[in-house]
């Protein structure tokens, strides 16, 4: 069975840290595209960072970049978020994504979500 377990989320204050993991099981993440999304009440979901599986090439929305880290372990078959200097508006729902194309079909992966809570 497919799962991503995303986990690490909670309440911090502005300018603190926080790191996400999202544990994959059912397949392996070294053939995907592995991306954390998020949103916020009353907006749509948006891309914060992905990493390619080729060249470990890693990219990230304008509003994260400096701050954010995503990283991927393949052994422990995790992703992480490392969020550092957090803003109020950082606040939302986490996401982790799982994404292959192959010749056949295409692979689409989410997990549930994990709150994160920047307030002073």
């Amino acid at each position: 069975q497919v799962q991503l377990v995303e986990s690490g989320g909670g309440l911090v204050q502005p300018g603190g840290s926080l790191r996400l993991s999202c544990a994959a099981s059912g397949f392996t993440i070294s053939s995907y595209a592995m991306s954390w999304y998020r949103q916020a009440p009353g907006k749509e979901r948006e891309l914060v960072a992905r990493t390619i599986r080729v060249g470990s090439s890693t990219n990230y929305a304008d509003s994260v970049k400096g701050r954010f880290t995503i990283s991927r372990d393949n052994a422990k078959n995790t992703v992480y978020l490392q969020m550092n200097s957090l803003k109020l508006e950082d606040t939302a729902v986490y996401y982790c994504n799982a994404w292959r194309a192959t010749l056949s079909q295409v692979n689409d992966y989410w997990g549930q979500g994990t709150q994160v809570t920047v307030s002073s």
